[in-house]
């Protein structure tokens, strides 16, 4: 009889040691929870982010595109007119020459006009392919890096390389690391291939006070010596033209991420290179003809 308090105590202490792990197990499932939802909203945050973008150049082609084909109706309808008119007056005998020729003149004025229309477009697709095909050469040259760490993209006709700071430098600092020079020099390989292509490195910083030592005064400073040790870098090292590039420190005035969090600071500390458009292509168009 004496047996049944020990057996009742050996019970209830493996009860409460269970209770105690499902304790410790459901936390830790709780915790995780908090991890993935947090994640999960930064991801869907990012999508909600790019599908405003891309509706927003989807609107602007559209625009475009509609107000390119309600020139060439315009074109087609005063073509036909001014044929026309040109027909019926070339059988009066009023018709004076000085009016036929004002006429020729008109339709030359509207054929040219027509062309004008015509090069646009056709420098808008080559800028379009030019652009396209640097980033399928820039993403082959880097592989399989993650997004976190490099990011190629298009925004508005402009070809932006966003590299994270991690591998560039060390905290507060503005010397190139080791790693940093495989993966410039990777970018630099294929922009040493495209002779004419024109960029500017811009230097990125968190909202975080410099405290420093040294001739550095802020993140100002900071950004910029990042900047220009690049450019330097890719100029003495990798061989690029340094009359095709520029430096240029942005501090901490051009966030692409929220700094109330960790991961909001560490994607504002970045180094981007821009490429800059060939805007010099587009004005010969407007230059007049010989």
């Amino acid at each position: 009889m004496k047996i049944y308090p020990l057996v009742i105590a050996g019970v209830l202490s493996t009860v409460a040691f269970s209770s105690c792990v499902s304790k410790k197990a459901m936390q830790a499932e709780k915790e995780k929870y908090v991890v993935l939802e947090t994640e999960n909203t930064r991801l869907q945050q990012q999508l909600a982010e790019c599908n405003t973008k891309n509706a927003d150049e989807l609107m602007k082609k559209a625009l475009l595109e509609s107000d390119i084909a309600a020139l060439k109706k315009q074109i087609d309808f005063l073509k036909e007119n001014n044929n026309q008119a040109l027909k019926q007056l070339e059988n009066l005998s009023v018709l004076s020459s000085s009016q036929a020729e004002s006429i020729r003149k008109s339709l030359d004025n509207i054929g040219a006009k027509d062309a004008y229309i015509q090069d646009l477009q056709s420098a808008i697709a080559r800028k379009d392919s030019l652009n396209l095909a640097l980033v399928t050469n820039l993403k082959g040259a880097i592989g399989n890096m993650s997004d976190e760490d490099i990011n190629i993209k298009v925004d508005k006709g402009v070809v932006y390389i966003d590299i994270s700071d991690k591998l560039l430098f060390q905290s507060g600092k503005y010397e190139i690391t080791p790693r940093a020079s495989e993966v410039l020099g990777k970018v630099a390989k294929v922009l040493k291939n495209q002779p004419d292509i024109e960029f500017m490195v811009e230097g990125h910083t968190d909202n975080v006070p410099y405290n420093g030592s040294g001739q550095l005064i802020d993140n100002w400073d900071l950004s910029v010596k990042r900047a220009t040790t690049v450019v330097r870098l890719l100029q003495k090292t990798y061989g690029l033209e340094p009359s095709k590039m520029a430096a240029a420190g942005r501090g901490e005035y051009v966030p692409v991420a929220d700094n109330a969090t960790s991961a909001g600071k560490a994607a504002n500390r970045r180094t981007r290179i821009v490429i800059l458009p060939q805007l010099d292509q587009f004005f010969k168009l407007l230059e007049p003809k010989k």
